[in-house]
């Protein structure tokens, strides 16, 4: 072990990793944990345990329901939208030429924007006064329409914009494993007589699950934490409709300084994030190697 230098590998890079995981991951994790029992502001002392009043009202909160089923709104979206968009754009663009780069770099553009900026120009795009919406109203000469100001329509405005940013993202995976396709078995195919649909079922799906699964794993843990798009376009509104759990913390949380509550969202949060990262991975993404 000398020899080949794995210890040496070990000693002068394992400590800092571990301290550094420590304090930026399992510190913070514990002491959000800590302060969820106590009523605090975020100044002074932390000396007013509560016990766990704080998750009592969580649990009693319905906006703190609707946040929830927003969260499962988004999860929703971004497997039986987002994904499937990003395969459908993947299998007619992953080839190597010219014409499908351009149209790759196009596709991808909005993953590279900020979040706050996607946001902003997208409730611009919303406005019902200045925006793009109202200058489509105005042409066909109907009124204005407010879309992030109405409940039926703000967090559907909000999911549309979550998979137009994204599905450029899990569409350069699907390209990366379509590409890594043997030809050989895409010509065999051809020469047994296989339409272009059949390939794709038979041939290309089965061969690029692993990625698929690998993005699905994304799109929920992204849709977890959802927050940037979210507070540039609607601020949780109107009427507190259209929270995901991570703007619920941080309006009823933070921006309340009511920090103990906000710790008890975070840790019901991670919690969320956590079981349904491992029974993922379990359930599917390992299951191809139990069989």
């Amino acid at each position: 072990m000398w020899r080949d230098g794995k210890l040496t590998t070990i000693v002068l890079f394992l400590p800092p990793a571990v301290v550094l995981f420590t304090v930026f991951v399992i510190w913070p994790i514990l002491d959000a944990a800590h302060l969820s029992f106590f009523k605090w502001s975020g100044y002074g002392a932390v000396t007013n345990f509560v016990g766990v009043k704080n998750y009592s009202v969580l649990v009693a909160n319905p906006i703190f329901h609707q946040s929830l089923l927003n969260s499962i709104k988004l999860i929703l979206a971004s497997i039986f939208l987002q994904i499937p968009l990003a395969l459908a754009l993947a299998l007619l663009i992953y080839r190597k030429t010219s014409v499908n780069t351009a149209f790759r770099l196009i596709f991808f553009a909005p993953y590279i924007l900020a979040e706050i900026a996607t946001g902003l120009i997208w409730s611009f795009v919303f406005d019902g006064d200045y925006g793009i919406t109202a200058q489509a109203t105005a042409a066909l000469g109907t009124d204005p329409i407010y879309v992030l100001a109405d409940k039926h329509f703000a967090f559907l405005a909000i999911i549309t914009v979550i998979v137009w940013k994204y599905f450029g993202y899990h569409m350069m995976i699907f390209i990366a494993a379509l590409q890594a396709v043997s030809t050989d078995l895409l010509e065999a195919a051809e020469i047994d007589g296989a339409r272009t649909w059949q390939t794709i079922i038979y041939v290309k799906l089965p061969l690029i699950m692993h990625a698929v699964k690998l993005s699905i794993f994304f799109a929920i843990v992204g849709a977890l934490q959802v927050f940037d798009i979210i507070i540039p376009m609607t601020n949780g509104g109107p009427s507190n409709s259209t929270h995901s759990i991570v703007s619920y913390l941080y309006t009823f949380g933070l921006a309340q300084l009511n920090v103990g509550y906000g710790s008890a969202v975070g840790v019901v949060l991670f919690v969320l994030c956590i079981t349904s990262a491992f029974s993922y991975k379990r359930l599917v993404m390992d299951g191809r190697a139990r069989r």
